[in-house]
């Protein structure tokens, strides 16, 4: 048997765990399962409901990615009231080797091994080879990474929390979006827009500028709304998100010198389709003053592959320490 497999690997993030399981070196992926985070107590329970499901016994290592920051054994996710031992999961498996990464640091791994069929161009030039690439999507969350080449060319994948940084507005309406949301919340980081929650943020913000109601809806309906073109309203929730996400992916691609691309990963833009204004977007990321021209040649594009964060994982366990 090859050192390290077989392997479990997962994607955890603040609504669903995505397990997979991988038998030897090189090998595909194989009984792929999503399992909502609430139908578990714990992570070990989802781990160990995966594995009896699929009659698997004794994976050699674990990689997982998990929707929060990873400071010691002791995990505590940011959007799931789930909270775990590293070193305890690791006997309670029996695992010779566990390694857990920011969800975010495990899809920037992936990014080498995605395939065009993978991605959904939004725009740009052509990506400068062996330059930093930098990763962004929101989900449940915000997430936040990138990729830095060493002098070797080799890449290291960033570990960070960018998707609570401060949220900047681009102009008076933006601004007035903001401040509304600053009634609510002590601090509005891009991820209080940037997310399922905000989206519905943006959707009540939105009411509340126009003087109008705002209905009881789920990040569902606000989509769902925006998709049909059925409430002007969910129209500009969705337009403000899509505004909100080029300001912050161009602020991201400046402050990472992102030549060799940007990567929009995260379930709500796929999901989105053609009510996502690509033009929207790109004026946007690139309306950065003298910076424009620059960012008009750095190419964005969306991840369409269906869980890449696992390939990520499994790539880290070969990588890092």
């Amino acid at each position: 048997m090859n050192q390290g497999y077989p392997r479990l690997l997962g994607d955890i993030g603040g609504t669903n765990a995505r397990w997979a399981w991988q038998e030897s070196a090189g090998a595909e992926l194989q009984d792929i399962s999503v399992q909502p985070c609430e139908a578990s107590a714990s992570l070990q329970q989802s781990a160990a409901n995966y594995l009896a499901a699929h009659g698997h016994q004794n994976p050699r290592w674990a990689g997982i990615g998990i929707a929060t920051v990873i400071t010691g054994d002791e995990v505590r996710l940011t959007n799931s009231s789930w909270r775990f031992s590293i070193s305890e999961f690791q006997r309670a498996l029996s695992l010779d080797r566990c390694l857990v990464i920011n969800d975010f640091t495990a899809l920037a791994m992936s990014l080498p091994a995605l395939k065009p069929s993978d991605l959904r161009s939004v725009g740009g030039g052509v990506a400068v080879a062996g330059a930093t690439v930098a990763l962004l999507g929101p989900g449940t969350g915000l997430g936040v990474s990138g990729l830095v080449p060493d002098a070797a060319g080799h890449f290291t994948a960033l570990s960070g929390e960018g998707g609570h940084a401060t949220l900047a507005a681009s102009d008076d309406i933006e601004a007035t979006l903001v401040g509304i949301l600053r009634r609510q919340f002590q601090h509005v980081s891009a991820e209080r827009v940037l997310s399922g929650s905000g989206l519905v943020n943006l959707y009540q913000a939105i009411c509340t500028m126009e003087g109008r109601p705002a209905r009881p809806l789920d990040p569902s309906d606000v989509t769902d709304g925006a998709v049909a073109g059925s409430d002007a309203q969910c129209v500009q929730a969705v337009q403000y998100f899509t505004r909100f996400l080029g300001n912050v992916a161009g602020n991201l691609a400046l402050t990472l010198g992102s030549l060799g691309g940007v990567y929009i990963g995260g379930g709500i833009v796929p999901r989105l389709g053609a009510t996502f204004d690509d033009a929207l977007f790109r004026e946007s990321f690139e309306s950065k003053g003298r910076y424009r021209a620059l960012l008009s040649t750095v190419p964005v594009s969306v991840i369409t592959a269906s869980t890449p964060a696992l390939i990520g994982a499994g790539r880290a366990l070969d990588t890092l320490p």
